[in-house]
């Protein structure tokens, strides 16, 4: 059990830190038959029992706040006190402590926690309620290796904590500076070459400058994806009552699943011509739960929005939502349009998606179309509409109003 636990510590671990720390003490514990095995943590003037693990009853709990002046550990980091104390009633220091006898403690054990950069994040300890004269320095040998590997444990999680909220606090910051900011990159007609609507996408005018990709990512990992989603169709929609203004354009704004199910974006499309409105889905990840997101599509139905697939052709993802979503909408992902004139493979792949569109009554927009060639092998191979840098490259909105 001994070796396992120290396997388990010192390779990548699947379960969670906490669970790794946790384990390992109730190893140490048992192995040296111990009552009572603790891990604290130093925070000011405290320490926190963070975790702990017992024989029986504990007179000390996870989670509980106990004077830093107070007990054995501080002593212990101080050299005030030895690291192993076999039998408590031996040492005078020991038995000037209260808790020796309220707890009672007859031996103890006890090293510091010390991080890569020499900061002591606290104690690895363990005690029982009586002497225990067979506990020599081998003993605190194995709990010093238990501690080394803990701390190790301990550092990547205070690391993986830091950097969740150094990224939390970049994407409110993005939030409060008004990101992001919005373009709109124009759908056209490949029958008439007319402009039938645009795209919103996102673009991040703060710092650290990265893709939007990025941004929507991260904001995923640190639970904010909904509101940088929200915020960027808020401004999409927002921006677009100009160009309502001129015509019946449609606006294609992209959620991901996440967003549709968790949001009503129903009240959001209120007072909007929603006929116009195109709602992409994004997700290229595997969803759960098509139940649920039909369910959240059927209102944004009911008012006139149009779904549609995004990055078809891109992975089974995408597939899967075209099968499950029925979308009114599919487009076609840029690796499918890229160099498609020339490429057979392309062409053919295509060609079952736009007969697929024919038999379900959907519409094809193709992406990323960059060049003459790809353009007209999509006009002839029966897409409806197209976008990428070939017809225009995203705008913002006075440059989009002044090409309508």
């Amino acid at each position: 059990m001994l070796q396992q636990a120290v396997a388990d510590l010192a390779a990548p671990f699947p379960e969670t830190a906490v669970n790794s720390v946790e384990r390992a003490l109730r190893t140490v514990r048992s192995h040296l038959d111990m009552d009572v095995g603790f891990v604290s943590e130093f925070v000011g003037d405290q320490r926190f029992m963070r975790h702990v693990d017992a024989k029986g009853a504990s007179p000390i709990t996870a989670g509980q706040a106990i004077p830093l002046e107070d007990g054995y550990c501080k002593k212990i980091i101080d050299g005030l006190l030895p690291q192993l104390i076999p039998d408590t009633s031996k040492l005078p220091e020991a038995m000037a402590i209260p808790e020796t006898r309220s707890l009672p403690i007859g031996s103890h054990l006890s090293v510091p926690l010390r991080l890569s950069n020499g900061r002591v994040y606290g104690t690895f300890c363990c005690f029982s309620f009586s002497p225990n004269a067979t506990l020599n320095g081998r003993d605190l040998g194995i709990l010093k290796v238990f501690a080394d590997l803990v701390a190790y444990q301990i550092e990547a999680d205070v690391e993986r904590t830091r950097g969740r909220m150094e990224k939390t606090k970049r994407i409110q910051a993005a939030l409060q500076s008004l990101q992001p900011a919005i373009v709109y990159q124009p759908w056209y007609r490949l029958a008439d070459m007319q402009i039938a609507g645009a795209e919103s996408l996102a673009r991040f005018r703060v710092e650290p400058q990265r893709s939007p990709d990025v941004w929507f990512a991260e904001a995923g990992e640190v639970g904010l994806q909904v509101e940088l989603e929200l915020a960027a169709i808020r401004r999409a929609v927002a921006g677009y009552g100009p160009v309502w203004q001129r015509g019946a354009y449609k606006l294609s704004v992209n959620s991901s699943p996440r967003t549709i199910v968790e949001h009503d974006l129903a009240r959001e499309f209120a007072g909007l011509p929603a006929g116009h409105v195109v709602l992409e889905i994004t997700e290229h990840a595997h969803v759960s739960n098509y139940g649920a997101l039909l369910q959240a599509l059927k209102p944004l139905r009911a008012m006139g929005v149009k779904i549609a697939v995004d990055d078809a052709g891109s992975g089974y993802a995408s597939m899967r939502h075209i099968l499950n979503v029925a979308p009114d909408i599919i487009k076609l992902d840029v690796s499918m349009t890229r160099n498609i004139d020339t490429d057979r493979m392309r062409r053919a792949l295509a060609s079952a998606l736009i007969e697929f569109s024919r038999q379900t009554a959907c519409r094809i927009v193709a992406e990323g179309v960059e060049t003459s060639g790809e353009m007209d092998t999509l006009r002839q191979l029966g897409v409806h509409k197209a976008q990428g840098y070939f017809l225009s490259h995203p705008l913002p909105l006075p440059e989009f109003l002044a090409l309508l």
